[in-house]
């Protein structure tokens, strides 16, 4: 046992730590609880939280010197601004009070570092660096972290429209509702460059090391102002989903509802999730979290179970400027001119003395591109529209109340104020009732549909915010169960509205999930872990239908059930056929022009899977696939093409072909490229792109980068019966034996005991911390 003596605590605090390195705290009262949870989250994660605090704060430079300078200035201009008693106001009457307990608790822990009482993470070592102390609005100012959408994409397809049709860019981004040609009069995009929203992309990046970045001089901080200056092909669409679910009683055996939770995120060492048991009188939540952040955003609370996916509401839009030449600050709004305000920022810079520069921002939010006027030629400018600006869109920060929901409606109620992100939410509780929910500030527009860059000017303002009250929900539907997972889920009478969204998640897994809960009424614990599981792709057996049977490989693909399972040799042949062959060939004939076409790499699978059926014959035709014998062709030599690449990678006995060889878990790790060993793998990994378990790879090196490193699978009731995972592990110590030791049974598909009860946390506590007032 270890017990530590700290000032700020008002009774004795217990933190159990399991032997899978989940910790379980219990405390006398709230204030207590929470500085318990911020000082447990240090415990394990310090560098992790450090580094995200100093990258949203713009703080950067302050340690790592000039390479960092740009980073800081993108990330200010996203921090949030505005009044902070209707921020703290959005999440619960006492999440100030939380907060400023979890800060004091992270500080606590701090000190016992800073006073070598406690150890110091590695990599702070490493970087000659040392930890900050938090303070409670730090918490909540954050905005960067969140998933927002769609600025990124409207200006892609703003570049697009330039050089192509619609249809094309249906390859990169599907639209759902579809839009008819009308809605791209307003596009005020077309002279933009491809890097316009460079800074945002730089605001919202992790925070990267290499050499030559940590020993520039301040005339190379220019060099750091955008992510990859080098790279050609144009960040895809994001893939970061999830998939949740709820089922009722009536279709379980046992008769008590399930709630699973899997969230798609950027796999990386440490974790970007994190597990937590708090309970206190009036509180007792377990489940996962984000370790900068006090609560829990998907779990349960004794009475009912929770957990979201991302809604995908349209929460941004990309505002274009004419601006004066005479006065750049000076930009073109209604019949006159407006003046940007100009906010003069100090930046700390790490061997340099202090930095003052300037941030714009226009009536709609941060300027984040600008090019002068010349003569009488007005200038232009971007700024960016998002709810980051808006009091209450702090990530997730909303489940500071709906954590506490005993009731559906109580649920309901509590998540009005959630802002973002957009999220679907599913609820299962013990008096029977379930559902979903989606939340969000959803901007209401009106007159355009927020797709492509419109005009400043004043001509598309948004009226408000449509909330969770006005937006889609299901109260115990019929069906037995509810889920999402990330797909056009709006039913008819909201898409006659205002525009709430028309970019999701088109790969079937809503369409499969759906139909194995509806196909059964005795699910259990093991169906679900089952269905989170689940390496087949509903795509897989499209395409294979569609391929001549003289194709070499066509044979090995005839007989398979397109599950792309970490031991099949059908799965290593078809996952490199489609990455590395078939979509890049069809790529090639839609848009020969590299220009145009480092916009749509890789390829929407689903829209790929389509043209090939023939249904997008204005794609076909652009790619000469309406000729006869040309799909045929275009198959079969892109097969042969894919069996010769893996015959040369893993030899030609294919009974030694094994997906897994090739398609592996890493997380990894920011310090990596100064040459620590601080990655986590490999682990030979099923799934793939479009399977419920995503597994997300890229055909440059085919490493699983996105996926679910959580999972959890809830008995509503029997808590104890509950499983969770949580790769690679719960600490991010180097020297924990909880930073990877839950990656070997998540890359196989096991889970472990979530113990919740007082019997059951004791038979499982490995490690026992006591935290005593001072």
């Amino acid at each position: 046992m270890t017990t530590h003596h700290l000032p700020g605590l008002a009774a004795p605090v217990t933190l159990r730590i399991d032997q899978w390195g989940l910790t379980h705290i219990r405390a006398e009262g709230m204030a207590d609880l929470f500085f318990a949870q911020g000082f447990n989250a240090a415990r394990d994660r310090l560098w992790q939280i450090d580094l995200w605090r100093k990258r949203g704060l713009g703080l950067l430079a302050a340690d790592f010197g000039p390479g960092y300078l740009m980073q800081d200035r993108a990330a200010r201009l996203f921090l949030y601004r505005g009044d902070m008693a209707a921020e703290w106001a959005a999440y619960g009457d006492d999440a100030e009070a939380i907060c400023t307990a979890f800060a004091a608790g992270i500080n606590a822990y701090v000190d016992l570092v800073l006073a070598g009482d406690a150890p110091l993470p590695a990599e702070f070592a490493v970087l000659g660096t040392q930890p900050a102390p938090w303070a409670a609005r730090d918490v909540v100012r954050i905005r960067t972290h969140c998933l927002t959408r769609n600025a990124g994409s409207e200006l892609a397809r703003a570049q697009v429209l330039a050089l192509a049709d619609p249809a094309v860019d249906l390859l990169r981004a599907p639209l759902n509702p579809p839009v008819d040609a009308a809605e791209w009069a307003v596009n005020a995009g077309q002279d933009l460059p491809p890097e316009a929203l460079a800074v945002f992309e730089l605001a919202t990046a992790p925070v990267t090391f290499s050499a030559d970045r940590l020993a520039a001089g301040l005339e190379e901080a220019g060099r750091w102002s955008r992510v990859d200056a080098r790279k050609t092909v144009v960040q895809a669409p994001s893939v970061e989903g999830s998939n949740n679910w709820v089922v009722a009683g009536s279709r379980t055996a046992s008769g008590r509802a399930i709630m699973a939770s899997d969230p798609h995120r950027q796999h990386a060492a440490p974790s970007l999730r994190y597990m937590v048991h708090l309970s206190a009188p009036g509180i007792d939540v377990i489940g996962a979290g984000e370790p900068s952040s006090p609560g829990i955003m998907a779990g349960h609370n004794g009475h009912a179970a929770f957990s979201l996916t991302i809604f995908c509401a349209d929460q941004e839009d990309v505002m274009v400027y004419d601006t004066d030449p005479a006065a750049p600050v000076r930009y073109r709004y209604g019949e006159g001119w407006e003046e940007m305000e100009v906010v003069s920022e100090v930046f700390a810079v790490k061997g340099h003395p202090d930095q003052r520069l300037d941030l714009r921002f226009t009536r709609h939010g941060p300027v984040v591109w600008e090019k002068p006027g010349f003569g009488a030629e007005p200038g232009r400018a971007l700024a960016l529209r998002t709810v980051f600006t808006e009091a209450g869109t702090a990530p997730y920060m909303a489940s500071l109340k709906s954590m506490r929901a005993t009731s559906w409606a109580g649920f309901k109620a509590a998540v009005e104020t959630w802002g973002a992100p957009s999220v679907n939410l599913v609820y299962a509780d013990v008096a029977g009732d379930y559902g979903w929910q989606a939340a969000g500030y959803v901007p209401r527009r009106n007159g355009w549909r927020g797709l492509v860059p419109v005009a400043g000017d004043g001509r598309f303002e948004w009226d408000g915010f449509i909330t969770a009250s006005a937006l889609p929900r299901l109260d115990n539907p019929a069906a037995g169960f509810a889920h999402s997972a990330n797909e056009m889920n709006l039913p008819a009478a909201a898409q006659d509205g205002p525009a709430i969204g028309h970019e999701w998640f088109e790969d079937q897994r809503a369409a499969r999930i759906a139909a194995a809960l509806g196909a059964r009424d005795d699910h259990d614990l093991a169906s679900s872990t089952a269905l989170q599981t689940d390496t087949g792709s509903p795509f897989a057996t499209r395409l294979i239908a569609l391929v001549p049977d003289d194709a070499p490989g066509r044979d090995l693909l005839a007989g398979w059930d397109g599950r792309s399972d970490a031991g099949s040799a059908a799965a290593l042949l078809y996952e490199v056929w489609l990455s590395s062959h078939l979509r890049p060939a069809l790529l090639a004939l839609v848009a020969p022009d590299p220009d145009l076409r480092r916009f749509l790499v890789p390829g929407n699978v689903p829209v790929v899977t389509e043209m090939l059926e023939g249904a997008h014959p204005a794609l076909d035709a652009r790619a000469g696939l309406d000729q006869p014998g040309a799909r045929d062709e275009l198959l079969r030599e892109t097969l042969a093409s894919a069996w010769a690449d893996v015959t040369a990678r893993f030899g030609a006995d294919t009974g030694g072909w094994r997906w897994g060889d090739l398609h592996h878990g890493w997380f990894d790790h920011a310090l990596t490229p100064l040459g620590q060993s601080f990655d986590l793998g490999p682990w030979a990994k099923g799934g793939g792109n479009t399977s419920i378990m995503l597994a997300h790879h890229e055909a440059s090196d085919y490493r699983v980068r996105i996926g679910a490193s959580v999972r959890m699978v809830v008995d509503v009731g029997d808590w104890d019966a509950s499983l969770w995972i949580n790769a690679p592990g719960q600490s991010g110590m180097q020297d924990s034996p909880h930073l990877a030791d839950l990656a070997p049974l998540w890359a196989a598909g096991d889970y472990v005991p979530l113990a919740y009860s007082e019997a059951a946390v004791e038979a499982v506590t490995a490690r026992t911390i006591t935290l005593l007032p001072r």
